[in-house]
Order: C-alpha cells, then structure tokens, then sequence
C-alpha cells in the first residue's frame, strides 16, 4: 500500500524486519521445546537468541542467490550464531515458519483494526445519542418516505459495525493457528509437542491438520470479513455524500480554514473524504476473489497462494486500518444541520402524513383500497400543485364526513414518528 493511505504501527508488522523477527520467535520456540524433548541440546535456544542478530540486507542477498527464502533466514542466523544454529528447524518444513508468521501478521493486524472499530463505534454513538430526536426524512428509492431522526440514522452504522467487530473477533480466532508439522504436515520428522509448545507460546492454536500448510479457507473468512466491513464503511461514505449534497445539505464535511476544494471553483467544498473511502473500500473488497481461489491448492501444498498472500496480507489489513480510522475523523467532525433537516422535511407540504391518513380511515369504515385511493389522489395533487397535503385532505368531503377537522389536524403530527425512538435506542444500547 502505498505511503498515502498508510499508518505506522499496521504498516510495522508488515514490515521485512518484523517478519524475520517472528521468524526467529517460532524457531526458538522449537528450539526451546526441543531442548525439553530431549532431541537437541540443552542451551541452543538461549546461545542463538543471544547472538542472533536480524539483518535484512543481508537475507535478501543470501536469497539473491540461493532464492528461498527461509534459507536464507537461516544461513543469515548461522553467520551471527555460528554452530549452535544448525539445531535450528530441525524437521521443519519453510511452510511451519510461513505460515505461523503469516498467521501471526494477521492477528497483530485484526487487532489493530478491532481498536479502530471501537474508536469509530465510540464517534458514532456520541452522534447518535446527540441527535436522538433530530427530525430529518426518511428515505426510500431515493424519495421522501416519512420522518426519522439523525441519532436512528447513525444508530444502525452503530449496530452494523458492533456486527463487524464480533466478525472479525471471530475471524481472528480462526486464523489464529500454528504449524509446526513438517514436510506435507505428517510429523514425521518432528514430535507434536514441539507444534504444541509453539501454539502456546505465541498464543495460537494448533492446526488440526495442515497437509504441508494451513488450510486457506481461514484466511478466505479473514478476508471476506474485512470486505464486509468495507462495505459497511461504503455504505456510510455513501450517505454522507447524499446527505451533502448541494440540494440537500443535511450534513457536511469539516472544511478547513485554509482548505480549497476546487482548482478552477473556489466556491466547491466536496465530501472528498467520504468518496476515498468509497474508492478503499472497492480496493480492499477486491482482496476477497484470490483469496477464495487460494483455498484451492495442489495435493498437499503449492506456492500459488504465496504472492497472492505477500499482496493482499499488507495491502488489505493497511488500507482497512486507514479506512476505518479515516471514517472516525469524518464522523467525529462531522458538520450537521438540524434546520436544513426541518427544511428539507416540509418542501413536500406533509405529503409523508399519508400513510397515517390511509390507516384513520380504514379505522372509520373505508375499505383499504378505497382509502388508498382518496389519499394517493390529494397526496399527488400536494405533490403537483406543491399545496398543502393538509389543506387538501380537509377540502375532501369524503374524509372530513368520517373524520372531524380537528382529528385530522392531529395526525400530522411529528411527535408520532418519533414515540418509540426511546425503545429502539436503549435495545441498540443496552450492555451484553
């Protein structure tokens, strides 16, 4: 990922030193078990962490010339340890270290994106609970449907991404698994108890089977995940930027003092941030199809999964985390507009009362097709001659010989749109 769209601390798990790191942490958890075992000397362990130095330079012109890359891991730890390293994988197979480390990266990663997901789900309540009873429109197809509130609005982003941290708590704890079983996953040249101690000392689990690797269909959820969850953020950019449209104007971007959002027009100020993202989230969504078609491998493992994984591994996880802390910003500083709401609401003349209308009337003896009818007429007659849908309703015979001018008044009222917000926002709230 390129340097714009990323962030230090996710950017330093991918990095070549960190990767070489854990490495040398899951050899010498072998190390260390093996030494338990009996089956190679005691103090190997502590004599190779003591001089092992990682050198990146050095393993990538080991691997220059040799092109393997665990090997040249190994020789590049030779050189600084001398013959204490030649205990080291001993029965392993590059695909234990690989794919444990793999594994490894990406639960650092998810867990970074889960502490992202709580610090943007703290900047959408906030939002929600400001604007708890904020009348603005509803929408549907794109057209005023009835009234709602900008606190429920933010409230269902709330309840979507609390759905999107169990996913990816959930994803992490599937793709938290380590494999130290050998040459096409037989333990034949290394005892279970050294894949055991390992799980357990860098806090994974066991792969129950892992033919030479671990089965992709963990990392195919993993990253099926994180495309949900862009999605998710899609999905709120997508609002905002109808919500700020010129037209519309029901909320905004923060627009910086010296900010410019045009170079020919300086009047323009754009949601730029909110259509980046919706641009992230078509790239990170895009990690999904190899990563399914990596579950798909020959016998018992081929490297076709491996430069897939050396892409999308950093790519996806470093866009997310930006994405995801991008969309807090947004959210937090976010520009909004009540009375533009209450103005929006009325240029349709209380035409979104219909349905209220329609039920009163079905109450009082008229058959739900013959009500239907009587309201669609003066609801698009308000909507033709932009009169009052009010004004109309009481000019119908029909309804005001039913219905008493002053009951009809009272069914266009706001306050009935909004008279279980409460029940909606403290089962959305309540603890688990």
């Amino acid at each position: 990922m390129i340097e714009r769209y990323t962030r230090t601390e996710i950017k330093n798990i991918w990095e070549d030193k960190n990767k070489y790191s854990l490495w040398l942490d899951i050899e010498l958890a072998a190390a260390e078990a093996m030494e338990k075992l009996k089956i190679i000397p005691r103090g190997v362990s502590k004599k190779v962490k003591a001089k092992a130095k990682i050198n990146v330079k050095r393993i990538l012109q080991i691997e220059d010339k040799v092109k393997h890359d665990v090997i040249a891991f190994l020789t590049s730890i030779t050189e600084k340890v001398g013959r204490e390293a030649r205990y080291l994988h001993k029965g392993m197979t590059s695909s234990d270290v690989l794919d444990t480390c793999f594994n490894l990266q990406l639960k650092q990663s998810g867990e970074i994106l889960l502490t992202d997901i709580d610090q943007l789900l703290a900047s959408i309540k906030k939002q929600a609970k400001k604007h708890k009873y904020t009348l603005c429109i509803g929408r549907s197809h794109g057209i005023h449907a009835e009234p709602t509130t900008f606190g429920l609005k933010m409230l269902t982003f709330y309840q979507e991404f609390l759905r999107n941290k169990k996913r990816l708590n959930d994803s992490i704890k599937e793709i938290s698994t380590c494999a130290i079983s050998g040459a096409v996953g037989t333990f034949a040249n290394v005892n279970p108890a050294v894949e055991k101690y390992v799980a357990k000392k860098l806090k994974l689990n066991i792969e129950p089977i892992s033919t030479q690797i671990i089965p992709r269909d963990r990392h195919a959820q993993f990253f099926s995940t994180l495309a949900i969850i862009a999605s998710s953020i899609e999905r709120f950019a997508t609002e905002i930027r109808h919500l700020q449209r010129t037209e519309v104007l029901e909320v905004e971007e923060f627009f910086g003092k010296k900010q410019k959002g045009s170079s020919a027009m300086p009047h323009k100020k754009n949601p730029i941030l909110s259509e980046n993202l919706t641009g992230l989230a078509r790239l990170i969504r895009s990690s999904v199809m190899p990563a399914l078609e990596n579950v798909s491998l020959w016998h018992e493992r081929d490297i076709s999964h491996s430069a897939v994984e050396r892409n999308i591994g950093p790519d996806t996880t470093i866009a997310l985390d930006f994405a995801l802390a991008r969309l807090s910003s947004v959210v937090k500083n976010l520009n909004i507009y009540p009375k533009k709401m209450l103005k929006n609401l009325n240029i349709t003349n209380g035409i979104f009362f219909s349905q209220r209308v329609l039920l009163e009337l079905t109450e009082v003896g008229f058959t739900r097709e013959e009500a239907y009818k009587l309201v669609q007429k003066n609801a698009m007659k308000s909507w033709k001659e932009n009169s009052s849908f009010l004004g109309n309703i009481l000019l119908e015979k029909k309804i005001t010989n039913k219905i008493p001018v002053n009951k009809l008044k009272k069914l266009f009222n706001f306050s009935y749109h909004t008279k279980r917000i409460n029940i909606i926002f403290n089962r959305s709230l309540k603890k688990k």
